[in-house]
C-alpha cells in the first residue's frame, strides 16, 4: 500500500467534509451527541423532527409487507410518483393548466441522491452556479468536470443576494450556459426568488433552451417581509407552461419541508424524457428507494394532514426566525437581509471585535461553549478549486434555527456571552 506523507492510502483522493458535516464532526471531538440536550446546534441543516405546536402527529411506525423485502422500480413506485404529482398539481398547477403526472416523477433515497442522479446525466454543456449556495454542489459538480463545465454567477450583498431574471439571461447567452442549478430558498442567505421574478427564471430556460434546476427543499419555509409565516410555498412549477417540454427540474421532498430527514426520500419533478434518463442512471448509482417507505410517504403527503403540518411549520418557524433576526442584531451580528425563507440566518460577524470577527475562530469560540455554526466558507462553492479569487466569506457565518425554540434561545444567550467576554 502506499501512502501520502500525511499517511494517508494513495489510492484514493482526500475528500474533504461539506460543512455541516464538518462542523458536527469537530464538534463530536468534544462530547457532542446527536440529542444532547446541553448542546445548541446552530449549524443544523436539518428542522425539529419532534412535535410541534399545530402540527399533525408525527408518523411513527412502518409496516413491512412480504413484497418490500424484494427490490422496487428504480424511479418509485406508481403510487408514490402520482401522489406527489397530485401533490404539484394541486398547489401549483390549478387554473387550467397542463397537469403533472406520475411519468414526470423520480424518487429516490434523499435529496442529494437525487442531485447526484441529476448531475450524472448532464451532458457536456456549460452548468451555471451561483455563490454562495449548498456546499455538497462544490463535490457534485466538480465529480464531473471532465465532461461537464462549472461557470460562476456570482451574487452580492449589494443585490440582496439574488440574481435578477434579466441579469440570469445576459449570462446564459454570454456563456452560452446549457443548464443552470440554484437552491431556491437559498441555503445559506436564505433569499428567494418568486413571483414575476421565478416566472423570468423558468421564461429564460425556456426561450434559451436552458435546463433550470430548481433545488426547492426549503419550499415551504417561507415568511414575509414583516416576519410573518408566508401563505403558502413557492415552485417554480407554478410557471412551467408545458409540463411535457418546458426545460425545468424541480427537486425536493421529505426531508425538510415535512421533517423527517431520517426517511431519505426525494423527489424530481420535470419532462417525461428527462425523467427517463435520470431513472436510467438510478439503475446503477443506487437501484431505487425503498417501497416501505414511500408506502408510509403517501399518508405524509395527503392533502389535509400536508397543509396543517406546512401550516404549522411556517407558523413556529416565522417566530424562530423573528427570534434570530433580533438577537443577533443586539450583539452586533449584522443581517444585512434577513431571510425570505429556508431556517438560515446569513449574517456577517465582520464589526465583531477581533478574533471573533473571523468565522472560524467565531467556531472555535463557539465550540467552547457548546454552540455550533457554519463557517461562510463552506457555502463558497469552487469545484476543484480552480477559482482563484477573495470571496472567501471569512466574515460570513451561516446559522441556522432548525432546532427547537428553546434550544435556539439557548444557543443565542451563549454567542451573547461569548461576545460580552471577549
Amino acid at each position: 500500500m502506499t501512502t501520502t506523507s500525511q499517511g494517508r492510502n494513495a489510492t484514493f483522493r482526500s475528500v474533504p467534509y461539506m460543512g455541516v458535516i464538518y462542523v458536527v464532526a469537530e464538534a463530536m471531538k468534544l462530547g457532542f451527541r446527536n440529542g444532547d440536550p446541553d448542546w445548541c446546534n446552530l449549524g443544523q441543516g436539518q428542522p425539529e423532527v419532534g412535535p410541534m405546536d399545530g402540527a399533525p402527529e408525527r408518523w411513527s411506525t412502518i409496516e413491512l409487507e412480504p413484497q418490500d423485502h424484494a427490490y422496487g422500480h428504480i424511479g418509485g413506485t406508481d403510487e408514490m410518483r402520482q401522489t406527489i404529482a397530485d401533490h404539484y398539481n394541486r398547489l401549483f398547477r390549478t387554473g387550467g393548466k397542463k397537469q403533472y403526472g406520475k411519468e414526470h416523477i423520480s424518487v429516490a433515497s434523499g435529496g442529494r441522491l437525487m442531485l447526484a442522479r441529476m448531475f450524472a446525466t448532464l451532458d457536456a454543456v456549460n452548468v451555471g452556479y451561483q455563490v454562495p449556495d449548498y456546499t455538497a454542489y462544490e463535490d457534485m459538480l466538480d465529480y464531473h468536470r471532465y465532461r461537464i463545465s462549472p461557470v460562476l454567477v456570482p451574487t452580492t450583498p449589494a443585490k440582496g443576494f439574488v440574481t435578477s431574471s434579466a441579469d440570469l439571461a445576459g449570462v446564459v447567452q454570454r456563456e452560452r450556459l446549457g443548464a443552470y442549478v440554484i437552491s431556491n430558498p437559498c441555503n445559506p442567505t436564505g433569499q428567494l426568488v418568486q413571483g414575476d421574478e421565478l416566472a423570468g427564471y423558468v421564461s429564460v430556460a425556456r426561450d434559451a433552451s436552458c435546463t433550470m434546476i430548481f433545488d426547492e427543499f426549503y419550499s415551504h419555509f417561507i415568511y414575509a417581509h414583516d416576519g410573518k409565516p408566508g401563505s403558502g410555498p413557492v415552485s417554480a412549477a407554478e410557471f412551467v407552461e408545458d409540463v411535457d417540454h418546458d426545460p425545468v427540474l424541480v427537486i425536493d421532498g421529505l426531508t425538510k419541508n415535512f421533517r423527517y430527514p431520517g426517511w431519505r426520500l426525494g423527489w424530481a419533478v420535470g419532462p417525461p424524457d428527462v425523467i427517463e434518463v435520470i431513472n436510467r442512471a438510478a439503475s446503477a448509482l443506487d437501484g431505487g428507494p425503498s417501497t416501505a417507505v414511500q408506502r408510509a410517504a403517501l399518508r405524509v403527503l395527503e392533502p389535509a394532514r400536508a397543509d396543517q403540518e406546512t401550516t404549522a411549520l411556517r407558523r413556529v418557524f416565522a417566530r424562530k426566525r423573528n427570534l434570530m433576526v433580533r438577537r443577533l442584531g443586539d450583539i452586533g451580528v449584522r443581517c444585512a437581509h434577513p431571510p425570505a425563507g429556508t431556517f438560515y440566518v446569513w449574517a456577517d460577524i465582520g464589526g465583531l471585535p477581533a478574533p471573533l470577527n473571523d468565522a472560524d475562530a467565531f467556531f472555535r469560540e463557539g465550540l467552547r461553549r457548546k454552540v455550533m455554526t457554519v463557517p461562510g466558507r463552506f457555502f463558497n462553492v469552487n469545484p476543484g478549486q480552480l477559482r482563484d479569487d477573495d470571496t472567501d466569506y471569512r466574515n460570513w457565518v451561516r446559522f441556522s434555527f432548525g432546532p427547537p425554540e428553546d434550544n435556539v434561545g439557548l444557543g443565542l444567550d451563549r454567542l451573547e456571552a461569548m461576545i460580552g467576554e471577549c
